[in-house]
């Protein structure tokens, strides 16, 4: 991202580059198994640590806003939602919405590529790059160098959602 964001910096005309942190829609694929075992497979690691998450439509609304405002000059909007969240609290908040107990379990990295592959992904070295930015730390906000906006979707909000998507 940092390379479109430089190619970005130098146009003549006001840009503003939005930051959004981890997608809580990324909970879809946890659904089915949370469903099916009792157990949600985590690949953001450590499951006590709080990652930054927000909801689609928080980003949605945040793009909405800003394409509505005039300014110069460049901006960089960080967006998060309204609290950070382990995956423990996430696997809880799962379990609240499918009324069953639900336990976050780390996969082994050594793992990922095959997963990632089982699941369609035929060149999973991007996403593995990025979670293990996310677990490393190194894919963080820059603590108040931006912009940031806070959403207001809570997660359980966007849990719900996803369940009656899927049924």
């Amino acid at each position: 991202m940092r390379i479109l964001e430089e190619a970005l910096a130098d146009l003549p005309l006001p840009t503003a580059i939005l930051r959004p942190a981890w997608f809580m829609e990324n909970s879809l694929w946890d659904i089915a198994p949370a469903r099916d075992t009792g157990v949600m497979p985590s690949f953001l690691q450590p499951l006590d640590r709080a990652y930054p998450m927000v909801a689609t439509a928080d980003i949605g609304r945040v793009v909405a806003n800003t394409l509505a405002q005039s300014w110069e000059g460049r901006r960089i909007i960080e967006i998060e939602g309204p609290q950070r969240y382990t995956q423990q609290d996430i696997a809880a908040l799962l379990g609240g919405v499918l009324k069953r107990g639900v336990k976050a379990r780390a996969v082994p990295r050594d793992q990922w590529e095959a997963l990632f592959q089982a699941q369609g992904t035929p060149w999973p070295a991007p996403r593995i790059e990025m979670l293990d930015g996310f677990n490393a730390g190194w894919i963080d906000f820059e603590g108040g160098v931006n912009e940031r906006v806070t959403g207001e979707t809570a997660f359980q909000t966007v849990l719900a959602g996803l369940l009656a998507r899927i049924g």
